[in-house]
């Protein structure tokens, strides 16, 4: 059951005049991976086609994962009034599929796969909860607040049927920091990249990895801020097993934040690279 609905958004508070624009290409393109829910439901109830209990749990997720897109989506499309976000998410849908019908999990593991959502929900709250704070518009700062709030329910969800199935499979402290190590890294694959592209980039414009991840991380890196990182890192070591305050903890929080920083940096410089030689006038010929 969803815990809030479109309707019950303020949308009448929208303030055209606190939208920064590098904010805009972001909303567009979670719009689209948030909207495509619907999918990964598919493939996790066909993965867990035998366990009724999670396959109900992953409906009601997906209904809130969709309903995360059309918020957003209809979000950018108040600040940005020309676009058109049901053609982009059909671009999207039509060249960026998952296997539905996967009859075990790419992870390895029904434990292993529980973790890969535990990180992608640690993420997702993180990014959330950074881009909700860092935000100035009203209506956005509303509807990140409230997909946060979603993601950290989601985290708890697949945590606590991880934990089910840990018991079975008995999976090793080290094949669980595979996975969760694994999934992070897979943050700048093309999920992201191809959202980017699809909804920020014209229809016939070729696609390329590295220009979309840096333009879509270039900007989203600038809303975190050291608790955010601090927050995720306690979600991760609780899902391998680890304590999530502590020493250890710390350690791990400040090095991630001081790796986003340098990451963050050299996708902005990808991203001033492509601008300044976008806006390099063309040589005449003699």
């Amino acid at each position: 059951m969803k815990h809030w609905r479109i309707d019950q958004v303020a949308w009448d508070r929208f303030d055209p005049t606190k939208v920064p624009p590098d904010v805009i290409p972001l909303v567009k393109a979670a719009a689209m991976v948030e909207r495509n829910g619907d999918d990964y439901a598919l493939y996790l109830n066909s993965v867990f086609h035998d366990d009724r209990d999670f396959q109900l749990a992953v409906r009601n997720w997906a209904e809130e994962e969709v309903q995360h897109g059309e918020a957003l989506g209809k979000w950018a499309t108040l600040a940005d009034p020309g676009w058109d976000f049901p053609a982009a998410f059909a671009r999207y849908r039509e060249s960026f599929k998952i296997d539905t019908r996967a009859d075990a999990s790419i992870r390895g593991s029904r434990t292993g796969e529980l973790i890969a959502r535990c990180m992608v929900e640690t993420g997702t709250s993180s990014y959330y909860t950074a881009l909700s704070e860092g935000s100035q518009e009203p209506v956005l700062k509303e509807i990140c607040r409230l997909i946060a709030a979603d993601e950290y329910r989601h985290f708890k969800l697949f945590y606590d049927h991880m934990k089910r199935y840990l018991a079975r499979e008995n999976l090793s402290f080290m094949q669980r920091l595979k996975v969760a190590m694994g999934r992070i890294g897979e943050s700048e694959d093309d999920e992201l990249a191809y959202a980017f592209h699809c909804s920020n980039e014209a229809p016939g414009t070729r696609y390329d990895h590295d220009r979309c991840i840096a333009g879509y991380m270039g900007r989203a890196m600038g809303y975190y801020r050291f608790h955010h990182i601090e927050r995720g890192m306690g979600m991760i070591f609780k899902s391998i097993g680890l304590e999530p305050r502590g020493r250890l903890s710390d350690i791990a929080a400040k090095g991630a934040w001081r790796f986003l920083q340098w990451r963050r940096d050299r996708f902005r410089a990808a991203l001033e690279k492509a601008a300044n030689e976008n806006a390099a006038p063309v040589a005449k010929a003699a």
